[in-house]
């Protein structure tokens, strides 16, 4: 993996107070990065704040704490705004945030099932409204934190609330098959990835034991380095390239979900 300092590098991490997130946050600013860490509330991105500076070499000065819970849309706008207008230059967009389908059907005051919602719409809206400042030199990117369940998933087109036939497994995998055929939509500069298996809050998805989060991080990491080249669309599994589902590429999917997208979220063209 490279070391190169990232000193002149501004990332956004979505999700960063814990798990996965938080050592994505704390690698980059390790290596020099000014790191935006956001989390559910003030409260809780503060401290994520102030325990990487208490438990690491990385001046206060590098980290920047944002606020909006990804249940409520109109907090995505509002975080989105103040990342613009504060941080105009912003190198690399780190798609993290998610949450475990629940149990029970649960929709959100936007009206979309709540995992489609904070794990694929949320980040949907924030990477278009952070276009401004996302930068087109080389090396700028989105990088979109997915998983392998995307492979056993399919998008309900008629009922992407999964309102008829709910099952938390199922929802959650939509969100992740939905957030990786977003990396391939030809207006932002993207790739997502499978970080492995993790020992974080998500773990009871997908087994009894995971790698440690910082292990997955360092996946993460390495595609938002901008000396590692990446193709644009593409999927990794930990540091391979490998061939997503094949719905994860298809033209006619990519545009059908950026439709019902800007639907849900209530973009106009």
């Amino acid at each position: 993996m490279s070391d190169s300092d990232l000193s002149s590098r501004t990332a956004l991490v979505t999700g960063a107070t814990s798990g996965i997130g938080l050592e994505t946050a704390r690698q980059l600013a390790e290596r020099g990065a000014t790191v935006l860490l956001h989390g559910r509330t003030p409260e809780e991105a503060r401290a994520a704040a102030d325990h990487l500076v208490a438990t690491t070499g990385i001046d206060a000065t590098q980290l920047c704490s944002f606020a909006a819970d990804f249940t409520r849309l109109d907090e995505v706008e509002s975080l989105a705004n103040r990342v613009v207008t504060e941080h105009p230059r912003l190198d690399v967009l780190v798609n993290n945030a998610a949450l475990a389908a629940p149990e029970r059907h649960t929709v959100t005051a936007d009206g979309n099932e709540i995992a489609f919602q904070v794990n694929f719409l949320a980040h949907y809206l924030l990477t278009c409204l952070l276009e401004p400042a996302l930068t087109s030199d080389p090396g700028g990117r989105v990088v979109n934190v997915s998983s392998s369940l995307h492979r056993t998933a399919s998008i309900s087109w008629a009922d992407p609330n999964r309102a008829r036939r709910y099952s938390r497994l199922a929802a959650y995998a939509q969100s992740q098959l939905a957030l990786t055929v977003f990396a391939a939509d030809p207006r932002v500069t993207a790739v997502s990835v499978h970080p492995g298996v993790c020992d974080t809050a998500l773990l009871p998805l997908y087994a009894h034991e995971g790698v440690t989060p910082a292990e997955g991080a360092a996946s993460v990491v390495r595609l938002c380095d901008p000396t590692v080249e990446i193709v644009n669309g593409a999927y990794y599994d930990r540091a391979e390239r490998v061939e997503p589902a094949p719905a994860a590429t298809e033209d006619r999917t990519v545009r059908r979900l950026s439709k019902l997208a800007d639907l849900l979220v209530g973009r106009t063209a």
